[in-house]
């Protein structure tokens, strides 16, 4: 019953703000590249649901875009994490002890010394800030983190009586890493994916905060609140709405997170009985 509450509490906040991201190639409330400075800094009405900002854009358009922005900065970055940080993983098991495994985990580690934010600043001083420099960043920092799971999961499995049959019957370690670890893992996956999404989102939130990430036009929800940071004692609105855009997206991911494990994890299931 928690893990299916957390599901569908996280699962509805998650949806609430994907639909609005993908409205938003649609259709929005007003064009957030129009300036309108007669209308700027207005408080919540009829006409301007959320306000507008300082530049007369409309509050409630610009977290629409901005949803867009951090949820396809997350998605992509995690991508990048899964599509290096697995298959790295799982050489790193096979080959346990060797050179190999040496190397990568020694990489792992050297990745971690430097924080996505770091990264970040690296990355833009070479090619500049941009939402692409962005993802790049936070997908290097999530390479290790799931070479790091995959690697601690498969070693465990790699003893199992189902991987020795497999290897008594001839197959090599890629092909056993493919079709007998790898399916087993799965489920830790899905659980860390969501993770490392708000985790993401919120790593676009700081960069974009301090500069390095998405770049105007584009609305992205850290540097709305870059924005209004200056402007919070006279007119609160301009960060509490983006704020708590970040907020309620993560809060949902965690959620549903926090929900899959309780589901998937057949050892937690077991303790609850």
């Amino acid at each position: 019953m928690r893990a299916s509450r957390n599901l569908w509490l996280g699962g509805l906040l998650t949806a609430v703000f994907s639909l609005a991201a993908v409205i938003s190639f649609a259709w929005v409330p007003y064009d957030v590249t129009k300036l309108d400075i007669g209308a700027k800094l207005l408080s919540p009405s009829w006409a301007h649901p959320l306000g507008t900002d300082h530049f007369g854009r409309d509050i409630l358009s610009m977290i629409m875009v901005g949803a867009r922005t951090s949820i396809a900065v997350a998605i992509v970055a995690v991508g990048i994490g899964m599509a290096l940080g697995v298959p790295l993983g799982l050489a790193a098991a096979a080959r346990k002890g060797s050179l190999l495994d040496e190397v990568i985990m020694r990489g792992n580690d050297l990745i971690f010394a430097f924080p996505s934010l770091l990264i970040a600043i690296m990355i833009t001083a070479v090619f500049g800030a941009s939402a692409v420099n962005a993802i790049i960043a936070i997908g290097i920092f999530n390479i290790p983190v799931f070479a790091r799971l995959v690697r601690g999961a498969a070693l465990s499995l790699w003893t199992r009586d189902f991987v020795l049959a497999a290897r008594v019957s001839g197959k090599g370690p890629v092909r056993i890493s493919a079709e007998h670890i790898l399916p087993n893992v799965t489920n830790l996956l899905i659980v860390q994916g969501t993770i490392q999404f708000s985790l993401g989102i919120l790593a676009e939130a700081a960069l974009s905060y301090v500069g390095l990430g998405a770049q105007p036009p584009l609305p992205s929800w850290g540097r709305m609140l870059a924005d209004a940071q200056t402007m919070f004692s006279f007119k609160p609105h301009l960060a509490i709405f983006p704020g708590l855009a970040i907020l309620l997206t993560v809060l949902g991911l965690n959620l549903m997170g926090d929900g899959l494990r309780d589901l998937l994890d057949p050892r937690l299931r077991r303790a609850q009985r």
